[in-house]
């Protein structure tokens, strides 16, 4: 089967529940309804949605949770495999004060939360991953990020790229998942979207969907 076409590629996504300053987080209804989306609307060929997830806003009280789905999405795949199985861990958080999509390169090794996050924890200038190093070490994700902002503008789409995607838990959930995924031979991307007075819903669910069919022919 796997000599018949592209090799499949399985997508886990996350998105966040609300937290401070945010009572209706948008990632938070897009992910719990995308499976239902795309199985109306048809999903990419060569794509799977492994799993849909929708995090606590938090950083370390919520790692559990996270390497949980991490740990699911490696058993998903086998190096060895004739089919040649491709993983993406994508991932989703809202910009309360943004009027584009932004499409994230990187991430930061360092927690700074401005406020705390959803389980209390307030770190100031704190490494997400210790053994990682310095405060200023950054890990990029192997996704043409450019290239990939350029197609969806050129569909109609207010997206951007960006090289800072905060130091609040996103950047921390990004700067974890960047690292699992280099380390077990998966991709990982962080997409941030504005809240649906910004950019309608149905807007927001037809990029995703331009998002993935993009993703999916990438790999």
């Amino acid at each position: 089967m796997g000599s018949e076409g592209p090799p499949a590629v399985t997508v886990h996504i996350t998105g966040f529940k609300k937290f401070h300053g945010v009572a209706e987080n948008p990632t938070e209804i897009i992910v719990s309804n995308l499976s239902a989306y795309m199985e109306k609307n048809g999903l990419p060929k060569g794509l799977v949605i492994g799993s849909c997830n929708v995090l606590d806003t938090a950083g370390e009280g919520a790692l559990p949770e996270l390497y949980q789905i991490f740990e699911a999405a490696a058993g998903s795949t086998n190096p060895e495999s004739s089919s040649g199985r491709r993983v993406i861990l994508l991932h989703f958080g809202v910009n309360s004060g943004a009027s584009k999509f932004a499409i994230e390169k990187q991430a930061v090794n360092e927690a700074t939360f401005r406020c705390p996050d959803e389980m209390g924890w307030k770190p100031q200038k704190v490494p997400i991953v210790p053994s990682d190093g310095s405060i200023l070490r950054t890990r990029q994700t192997s996704f043409p990020v450019n290239e990939i902002t350029k197609a969806l503008a050129k569909m109609g789409y207010e997206v951007m790229s960006s090289e800072d995607a905060g130091r609040f838990v996103c950047n921390y959930v990004y700067y974890q998942s960047l690292r699992f995924a280099e380390e077990h031979g998966m991709k990982s991307l962080f997409v941030h979207f504005p809240l649906f007075l910004t950019i309608s819903e149905d807007t927001q669910m037809k990029f995703i969907a331009s998002l993935l069919e993009m993703l999916a022919s990438l790999n």
